[in-house]
């Protein structure tokens, strides 16, 4: 039996034989031996279903979330031409991470280099990778054009040839969620967050050099890099999903209008009108929410499926993926939690309460933050350490988990590669070994 069927049938014994409608042909990738139709399969009871659509309006189709505590089953396919390897023995569509394996459909042929900013040390390997990959394996490279305006860059004559090979865009205007086969990236973790704000929708496979600070995201050494790139052309890598939130942001704005006659004289000295502002955003560490430059604590509720569970009273709240847990949220005290979980991590900043511990929940709740009634002051929200904007009464911020992971390329395996960024970047449980005790000291 498919997963799919499996699905199935483990929801209509859970429903006492309720019966339980399929709404889109189940997905199956051309490298499959499945031979069914095309398209993305979820299944959903005929009660209690959420709707999820993607943020293009473009889409033909539309995503939905079942009531499962896991959350909604992640899209298997990244970008054009990649998509993970089926597993026959897979339960449902929680995977062994040791068996998460990427292919392509197709060999890839376009490939979106993304370096750090201002960092005068990634020129050289940034050159070198670039030709690389257009004079060796005949790649299409993708470049932000602001990271061509470097003058390092050109001003290079040398180099200049390459450049004009280049295919640039320029972010929040030009769409290459269809054009890039996978990603390469130069720089510390912020350059993984940022490759993931590219797309809103499905991520092309993510291979990250260690060229930054802390590496926790970034398992791979540029020193092999022409073997390793190699390696991930050829197929059959290592992958691990990195969930991702999706984050829908309501804001009401109240504003006072006069209303002016076809002469122009004032009628009325101003009108209160509302017009509401949805804005969604794709996030792979955290959403924050604070109290911003105000001296008063913050004074946010915090909703979970529509239940209010508590009020958070003190400098905020920080919502995160698992893999997100290993960054602001473990600064603030929280748990580390394996990519690989399917969790939600709530966090509070600060607390103004002994009691107030942070909670891991399933990831396939909806939660809700809003300014409580009784607040002071209005509150600040910020996505993955961007796009920070004020949070008024009225407002509200709802937080489920994407259907959409960031599916990054691991160095050996999932489990093997965090570890290894527990104990070399974060120093995970290091202490000096304490002394073998030997027969003599056990006299005294």
């Amino acid at each position: 039996m498919c997963p799919v069927s499996l699905l199935a049938a483990l929801l209509s014994e859970m429903d006492g034989g309720e019966e339980v409608r399929m709404d889109a042909a189940p997905y199956c990738c051309s490298s499959c031996d499945g031979g069914e139709v095309a398209g993305r399969s979820m299944a959903r009871r005929n009660r209690k279903t959420r709707s999820l659509s993607t943020s293009s309006a473009s889409s033909s189709f539309e995503y939905r979330r079942t009531q499962s505590l896991h959350g909604p089953s992640p899209v298997t396919t990244f970008g054009p031409k990649a998509c993970m390897l089926q597993n026959p023995h897979a339960v449902m569509h929680i995977q062994d991470p040791a068996s998460q394996r990427l292919t392509w459909n197709k060999p890839p042929k376009s490939v979106l280099v993304i370096k750090k900013i201002r960092d005068a040390t990634l020129l050289q390997p940034f050159k070198e990778l670039c030709i690389f990959l257009t004079e060796v394996k005949n790649m299409i490279v993708y470049v932000e054009k602001k990271v061509l305006e470097d003058p390092a860059i050109s001003g290079d004559e040398n180099f200049g040839a390459i450049t004009k090979k280049f295919c640039t865009f320029r972010e929040d205007l030009d769409d290459i969620s269809n054009r890039v086969d996978f990603i390469i990236c130069l720089g510390g973790d912020g350059t993984l967050l940022y490759a993931s704000s590219l797309f809103q929708e499905s991520v092309p496979p993510v291979m990250a050099f260690h060229l930054g600070s802390l590496g926790f995201l970034t398992p791979f050494k540029f020193d092999t890099y022409q073997s390793q790139v190699t390696q991930i052309i050829e197929g059959n890598a290592a992958i691990v999903l990195r969930s991702r939130l999706k984050v829908r942001v309501l804001k009401e704005n109240w504003e006072k209008k006069a209303r002016v006659d076809e002469k122009g004289i004032i009628l009325t000295n101003g009108d209160i009108e509302n017009s509401r502002k949805v804005v969604q955003y794709q996030v792979l560490n955290e959403v924050v929410v604070d109290r911003g430059p105000s001296s008063y604590l913050s004074n946010v509720d915090l909703f979970l499926d529509g239940h209010l569970i508590t009020t958070v009273q003190g400098d905020g709240v920080i919502v995160s993926t698992p893999t997100g847990s290993t960054a602001y949220a473990v600064a603030a005290g929280a748990s580390m939690i394996h990519p690989n979980v399917p969790a939600i991590m709530i966090t509070p900043i600060c607390p103004h309460s002994l009691s107030f511990r942070p909670i891991v929940v399933p990831a396939g709740v909806e939660l809700k933050i809003m300014l409580s009634r009784d607040a002071r002051n209005t509150a600040w929200v910020s996505f993955d350490g961007r796009k920070r904007q004020e949070i008024c009464h009225g407002d509200s911020i709802t937080i489920t988990t994407s259907c959409f992971p960031v599916p990054s390329i691991c160095f050996r395996d999932p489990v093997n590669d965090w570890f290894e960024s527990l104990a070399q970047c974060l120093h995970w449980n290091v202490r000096k070994k304490q002394n073998y005790l030997s027969s003599e000291d056990e006299e005294f």
